[in-house]
């Protein structure tokens, strides 16, 4: 019975040593300078963290299991005063020692977490000041001066539909106008945005 009972004692020991082990890692471990990497490396310790804390809340309830069924086996087979009272001191320090090891190991997590926020918040505002900085410091794009159109064209000519393919170039051949006369005739800013349809007024064309 009693080698049973130190069987439960050693196995409690060794969760407690995984538990300072996770703690030790914790201390060493760098932190990537990447964000995202950053956020997945947390997700893992939290992830790491909680399955420790399942099994030590496990270990905790086996070991109060126990606790009862080995007080029930010594009441009933006689064993001395002093022999249940060691063994009950035994397993309930060991009971306590992993309540502790549970409450340390969600203190760290918390920690851990908030530490991790913490640095990717500063991360992100640095981010966002870097492009508003880049974005201020551009300078603004060139201005292009509105276009000026004169009158210098001739009052008389056609009136000819844009078609597909149609610059101004290819219009002034078919019609028999200039370029600069349709463009001043009708007050075109781009002559690279002509649409299909568009109605012109060719001056001198025929």
């Amino acid at each position: 019975m009693l080698k049973k009972t130190k069987s439960v004692i050693r196995g409690a020991g060794l969760l407690l040593a995984a538990v300072a082990g996770l703690s030790v890692a914790r201390a060493q471990y760098q932190q990537p300078a990447n964000p995202a990497a950053d956020l997945a490396a947390l997700r893992q310790e939290v992830a790491l963290a909680s399955e420790n804390i399942r099994t030590l809340t496990s270990r905790v309830e086996q070991l109060e299991s126990e606790n009862a069924r080995l007080r029930q086996q010594i009441t009933s087979s006689g064993q001395s005063y002093a022999s249940t009272s060691y063994v009950n001191e035994s397993i309930n320090e060991t009971s306590r020692l992993l309540k502790a090891a549970i409450a340390q190991s969600k203190s760290d997590t918390l920690q851990q977490v908030g530490t991790q926020m913490e640095k990717l918040a500063r991360e992100t505002n640095a981010a966002i000041d870097s492009i508003a900085k880049s974005v201020n410091s551009r300078p603004a794009p060139p201005v292009s001066p509105p276009p000026k159109f004169t009158n210098d064209f001739p009052p008389e000519g056609i009136e000819y539909v844009v078609q597909r393919g149609d610059t101004l170039s290819s219009i002034a051949a078919k019609t028999g106008g200039k370029t600069k006369d349709i463009i001043n005739a009708n007050r075109i800013a781009d002559p690279t945005k002509l649409q299909v349809g568009q109605k012109l007024f060719i001056p001198g064309g025929n």
